[in-house]
């Protein structure tokens, strides 16, 4: 049995097992329409358990959040080479939206790379996504450019990032 990291309402947010690959996988393929290999999950989980997360609620996953850490050019400085936690993938089911779980998940994945000792975190929007977008403001994350046809439906995205150091 996992530990909690924090409890929202009756939910708990942990850190994500093995065993919940297959019901993270299954909230990808419903809540989102970006799909990602069974591999890739597992290759994220070994990389960096620190930023996978799941919100769990009656034994029951229903959100996640996985996160990597990549090494680049600076978001935040012009002649910067940085270590950067990027966001890969958040959802949450539809009918646990609302709650404060996507925000949970969020804040435990930016504590996850802050425990490698990052500069910043990073991650991709739909344009169209402006709850998630409001969200990512509020957590004090900022649009740092607009990467056009981003999505395989050539829909934009927004790279927003947020400075830890």
């Amino acid at each position: 049995m996992q530990t909690a990291l924090r409890k929202v309402g009756d939910c708990v947010i942990r850190r994500c097992d093995e065993s919940d690959l297959a019901a993270v996988i299954d909230i990808n393929m419903v809540a989102l329409p970006e799909h990602y290999s069974d591999y890739f999950f597992e290759s994220i989980l070994r990389e960096l358990p620190e930023a996978f997360i799941v919100a769990e609620l009656d034994g029951k996953v229903v959100g996640y959040i996985m996160c990597k850490i990549e090494f680049g050019f600076s978001n935040f400085r012009k002649l910067g080479f940085v270590k950067k936690g990027h966001v890969v993938s958040v959802a949450v089911l539809e009918e646990h939206r609302g709650k404060g779980l996507g925000k949970a998940l969020m804040l435990e994945g930016i504590n996850g790379v802050m425990h490698k000792k990052s500069d910043e975190i990073y991650l991709e929007v739909r344009v169209s996504n402006t709850g998630a977008i409001k969200m990512y403001e509020r957590l004090a994350f900022e649009i740092k450019s607009r990467l056009r046809s981003y999505y395989r439906d050539g829909e934009d995205a927004y790279l927003m990032a947020l400075e830890l150091s």
